[in-house]
């Protein structure tokens, strides 16, 4: 998004050829990461928040890359002149990628989804204002 940003306000054509290339590495980089997640999210235990908001996070991400592959298929006939569409679904892509992300950080932050076996996986949102720990899991937080 940036280097297409970059391109928007120069009207320079290699800022855009380099969003080209910076999408199909995103878009490599996204279904490596998907399959490391998909293993990921199966160790979760069922019925859990973590499980919810893992296949939240996942779905989302897949979303994410299905956007930038459509953004680059069309930037493909001319890389240096990107089709406004091709922009929008970057635009669009990093925002969603954006929400994906702070799911991602519920996962490991809040939930403790691969850094501590013993974590709350059914602890509130952050949002909420409850605190993550201090319950056995399944005992309701004040």
């Amino acid at each position: 998004m940036v280097f297409d940003i970059a391109h928007l306000v120069s009207h320079n054509g290699p800022w855009a050829d380099i969003a080209f290339w910076m999408v199909a590495v995103g878009i490599v980089s996204g279904l490596l990461s998907a399959v490391f997640g998909f293993v990921d999210w199966l160790a979760i235990p069922s019925g859990t928040r973590a499980k919810r908001i893992g296949f939240l996070h996942g779905v989302g991400n897949v979303v994410v890359v299905a956007l930038f592959a459509a953004g680059w298929l069309l930037r493909r006939p001319d890389p240096q002149a990107p089709a406004t569409l091709a922009v929008v679904l970057s635009f669009v892509g990093v925002a969603l990628a954006l929400v994906t992300g702070w799911l991602g950080g519920e996962l490991v932050d809040r939930l403790g989804v691969g850094v501590d076996d013993g974590a709350n996986l059914d602890a509130p949102s952050s949002l909420s204002g409850q605190p993550a720990g201090g319950a056995a899991p399944g005992t309701p937080l004040r």
